[in-house]
């Protein structure tokens, strides 16, 4: 079957994220000083062929953790939908 994972990748929140904090301070300078806490990320879209749903997570489990997201300073999470 195949399977698309929806993956999103996103600075640990004890980490500092420089690039998140010039977002929300770009905001501030544009006049949106509603916007606070900005944190950037990414987000990544793959395209599996599996045996079963499992199999399929245990694929995008793997991608994460051995090159999308390095787990020293990011988290990731991810969804998985057929097709």
């Amino acid at each position: 079957m195949k399977y698309t994972a929806h993956i999103n990748v996103m600075p640990l929140k004890e980490l500092l994220d420089p690039q998140g904090k010039a977002v929300n301070n770009s905001l501030h300078n544009l006049g949106l000083t509603s916007v606070n806490n900005v944190r950037v990320g990414k987000h990544i879209t793959l395209q599996l062929e599996a045996a079963s749903k499992e199999d399929a997570d245990k694929l995008a489990r793997e991608a994460c953790k051995k090159l999308l997201a390095n787990q020293v300073m990011e988290s990731f999470d991810f969804t998985l939908t057929e097709g």
